[in-house]
């Protein structure tokens, strides 16, 4: 009624006394009463120790103001950022430039200051924390502030600062401040890799149109060195493989080519081997997966391997008939220099002969089978 205003301030806060616009000081827990339109008890729970104010500045500036006794201020440079603790726990992070107050009291607030001018690599204490932060634990701006990369095993990481390769990064996790630069990381397999090159249409020297199908296996030796050659090294690469094989077969006609396949494909990996091998690449191998021929080709192709089998055929015939020829005629010139072998021959064609007869009737007794029934008459010419 007469603008008295009753106003409690608990344990767990704290008033600000106002008057006039001007902070005056900082009011304990109790009862008090505010006379007046202009004069008000603004309270803040001191369990959130961060303090923000319109007339924060104004306290800060003031180094005689009654109330800076109660607030611990932390100031950071443009250069630095500050890891907050709360009761020994991680709980914040403060950006280059910034200014915080906070309550002395129930919570213990401590700031490590951090210099990110020329070392902007986080702690590794708190580079888990923050790079696996929780939902909650942190401000939703800190995951902001820093750069994380997981390098896998068998890789290699690129840390790019500023369009500028400063290192390479082993398997793990890392993490960079990203104030006042611009920071980020590629990643490269360091393991054996493949390479298809398909559908590559070409002439051969004998002017015959083909596709070619091809395959390559190669690594990365010198992730540095190939990066900082080529734009892309796995684009390059393809290229490459695409001019060696091309090459390799305009210098070559169909049957060199079809005839082998071996020696194309080394002569290609040894052409790729000399353009990458400087700048980082190596190349295992290189193999020639299908040549594929225009379909009129094919028949041809086919008629000619046709003929040619026909024809190994017909001699490897005539070379079995010449040699049984020839093998008879021995037997025969044998036969006439051994009475006894001739007639060996003689009894071979009786048993033959009884193999084929069902019955055979004899005179003479045995001497009619050896006289009579075969004889070999020999001419006398």
């Amino acid at each position: 009624m007469f603008g008295i205003k009753r106003v409690v301030v608990a344990r767990h806060e704290r008033g600000l006394l106002i008057k006039n616009r001007n902070v005056q000081e900082v009011v304990q827990p109790g009862n008090y009463w505010v006379f007046g339109p202009r004069t008000r008890i603004e309270t803040y729970e001191i369990t959130v120790p961060e303090f923000e104010h319109e007339l924060t500045a104004f306290i800060v500036k003031d180094r005689q103001h009654p109330a800076r006794r109660y607030f611990d201020v932390v100031e950071i440079g443009d250069r630095q950022v500050g890891l907050v603790y709360k009761d020994n726990k991680l709980a914040d992070v403060l950006s280059p430039g910034s200014r915080r107050l906070y309550w002395k009291g129930i919570v213990d607030v401590r700031v490590e200051i951090i210099d990110i001018d020329e070392d902007y690599t986080v702690p590794k204490p708190v580079v888990a924390l923050l790079a696996r932060q929780r939902p909650g634990v942190f401000p939703a701006q800190v995951k902001d502030f820093i750069c994380v990369a997981e390098v896998a095993d068998k890789f290699v990481g690129m840390l790019i600062v500023d369009g500028e390769l400063v290192k390479t990064l082993q398997p793990g996790l890392h993490a960079y401040w990203k104030f006042n630069r611009r920071i980020g990381v590629e990643q490269i397999d360091l393991r054996l890799q493949s390479m298809e090159v398909s559908g590559q249409e070409m002439l051969t020297k004998d002017k015959v149109s083909l596709r070619v199908n091809l395959s390559a296996t190669y690594q990365v030796a010198d992730p540095v060195k190939a990066r900082s050659t080529f734009h892309n090294f796995v684009e390059q690469l393809y290229r490459e493989l695409q001019f060696a094989v091309r090459q390799a077969i305009a210098a070559r006609t169909l049957d060199a080519l079809l005839g082998n396949k071996d020696e194309l494909d080394r002569s290609v990996c040894a052409t790729v081997r000399a353009k990458v091998g400087a700048h980082g690449l190596e190349v295992h191998g290189v193999g020639i997966k299908d040549v594929i021929l225009p379909g009129d080709m094919k028949t041809i192709l086919n008629q000619v391997v046709e003929a040619e089998k026909v024809a190994q055929a017909n001699v490897i015939k005539r070379r079995e008939e010449t040699a049984a020829t020839r093998s008879a005629l021995n037997t025969a010139r044998l036969m006439d220099e051994n009475p006894t072998l001739f007639r060996l021959k003689e009894l071979e064609v009786l048993e033959k002969v009884t193999e084929k007869v069902d019955r055979l009737t004899v005179f003479g007794g045995l001497e009619g089978v050896m006289q009579d029934v075969v004889k070999i008459n020999v001419r006398s010419d």
